[in-house]
């Protein structure tokens, strides 16, 4: 019954009526890109005129684009040589980027949270939002060397959304995040997936499609049908998650799993196709934190649902 009422785009309107000042982010970027709508209405892709990632890394080659800036050189070889194959691969992986003593903050806040009832499973066994809620969590955001990459790499300042802790893998079937997630222009989405303990191929990990980035975003026209300017179309999630499976397989991307080890971290395009793998021993955990971040200055919304998106930047 309240998955039939979603379908209802007024009910949204109140919502977003009740939380309008977590709206008001959208504001500048609402009359920079010329769009005439109020801040709680509905929006969509179908609301803008093209489908073309803005970011400057995907408009060509990494390793030109990478030589013109300054920042570049501030970064580690390491660092370096992956942002030239950002354009290429869609992910970076750092080692070692948390140590000991940054993994077990995050693990024994969110064991704190969770055992004084502040953060509850979804139905898919995901904590949201720990950052609205903890200063532990929101400071692991807000690291700057982290920062300081996905800046670079979207060419624009980055604040963080939302974060998603996972105790057991995910089970995820592939994505983009760009269909939950989704900016105008498209490509200001980036997010960040860190190892709070060692992976391995019975816990779940997680697996990824290099270059699947550079696919074509899909998005509601897409692969749903039926929506009018009161309801949302009829088909649902799964039906998404088919034609991405579809595609995927189609195109024959090589798909890698990321056996991590704890405090390492991944970093994701907007639209590069990911998922978790089955957890093949459901008696053993794979905590893990994921960060959403979305470029500062560009209207941030939700394609799926056509919410715009809450978010208090500052």
């Amino acid at each position: 019954m309240l998955d039939r009422l979603k379908q209802f785009k007024f009910l949204h309107w109140a919502f977003n009526l009740l939380h309008y000042k977590s709206l008001l982010h959208n504001k500048a970027a609402y009359k920079k890109y010329n769009i005439n709508k109020p801040l709680i209405a509905s929006l969509s892709s179908k609301d803008f005129p093209d489908k073309q990632s803005g970011a400057w890394l995907d408009a060509g080659h990494s390793k030109y684009l990478a030589a013109t800036k300054k920042q570049f050189d501030h970064f580690t070889a390491d660092i370096q040589q992956q942002l030239l194959s950002w354009s290429d691969h869609g992910f970076m992986i750092l080692k070692n980027f948390f140590d000991d003593a940054g993994t077990g903050s995050i693990n024994k806040e969110i064991e704190k949270l969770v055992r004084q009832k502040k953060l509850h499973p979804t139905h898919d066994n995901k904590l949201m939002f720990a950052n609205k809620i903890s200063s532990v969590i929101k400071n692991i955001t807000q690291e700057k060397k982290l920062t300081d990459i996905l800046s670079f790499l979207l060419d624009k300042g980055v604040v963080p959304f939302q974060t998603i802790n996972f105790i057991y893998g995910s089970n995820q079937r592939a994505h983009s995040d760009s269909i939950h997630m989704t900016t105008y222009p498209l490509g200001y989405l980036i997010a960040v997936w860190i190892a709070l303990e060692d992976t391995n191929p019975d816990n779940g990990p997680l697996f990824y499609y290099p270059g699947s980035h550079r696919l074509p975003y899909l998005l509601n026209n897409d692969f749903n049908e039926g929506g009018t300017s009161l309801t949302l179309g009829w088909k649902d999630y799964t039906d998404y998650e088919e034609v991405i499976e579809n595609l995927i397989t189609g195109k024959q991307f090589e798909k890698r799993v990321f056996l991590a080890k704890k405090g390492d971290v991944f970093i994701w395009h907007a639209n590069l196709v990911h998922g978790g793998m089955p957890v093949a021993n459901p008696g053993l955990t794979r905590k893990s934190m994921v960060i959403h971040y979305y470029a500062k200055d560009v209207i941030k919304y939700h394609e799926i649902s056509e919410r715009p998106s809450l978010l208090e930047e500052g």
